[in-house]
């Protein structure tokens, strides 16, 4: 009788490998001048592309340089700078934002404090934390890791939060700020919702969905 190889599973930190040395470490494309930038760019940019919020963060950060100034300003204020999708929340957000964090001599550092701040979740708090060298508490997952993950089989399709536990038992921890950017990135640059480019990804060897395109031989 003819044995079935059986599939062994895949380590992903030695698979991930290739790609964390390709983009783990590159920027975020928010276009960031220090932390409290980042702060107001990351609320932002939900459900906005990066290229537009860095589109507007020049003439926003003129006007409201600092939390202080930003704290003392009312949501009509900013409607005019602020043409991002749901400019309207995001303005009374990072209000608030301002306000709470105003004349404090420590920024939040953990994921905890992150998550109070108003139109802040994990994805928000992990692209702070990775940016500001603060210690890992989870994998960025945006809208590109969402497709990519179950692409690759690393994750099953799900929310976010899911996704993000997957990720965190399949990675080691001293890896999760350098593969969330990876991740990000292998989607915005190879991994499209439409045509994937498999034939320039370093994982199409580990892939899924490249083996499942692949023609039989």
């Amino acid at each position: 009788m003819k044995r079935i190889a059986q599939r062994t599973e895949t380590d992903w930190n030695a698979a991930l490998a290739p790609l964390r040395r390709k983009y783990g470490r590159k920027k975020h494309p928010l276009e960031f001048r220090n932390e409290y930038q980042l702060i107001v760019m990351t609320v932002l940019s939900a459900r906005a592309s990066d290229a537009m919020v860095n589109k507007l963060a020049p003439a926003f950060f003129l006007r409201y340089p600092s939390f202080t100034r930003l704290a003392s300003a009312t949501p009509e204020e900013l409607y005019p700078l602020l043409r991002v999708p749901g400019f309207r929340n995001k303005a009374a957000w990072i209000i608030d934002i301002a306000k709470t964090l105003a004349g404090r001599k420590r920024l939040p550092e953990t994921m905890d404090e992150l998550v109070t701040l108003k139109g802040f979740g994990r994805k928000s708090a992990n692209v702070f934390m990775s940016q500001t060298g603060l210690p890992a508490a989870g994998v960025i997952v945006d809208l590109h890791t969402v497709r990519v993950a179950p692409r690759l089989g690393i994750a099953e399709h799900g929310p976010p939060e899911r996704i993000e536990r997957r990720l965190m038992e399949r990675i080691d921890r001293k890896h999760w700020h350098a593969a969330g950017m990876a991740l990000t990135f292998l989607g915005r640059e190879i991994c499209r919702p439409t045509k994937p480019k498999c034939h320039e990804c370093p994982l199409s060897g580990v892939c899924a969905y490249a083996r499942s395109a692949a023609p039989a031989e």
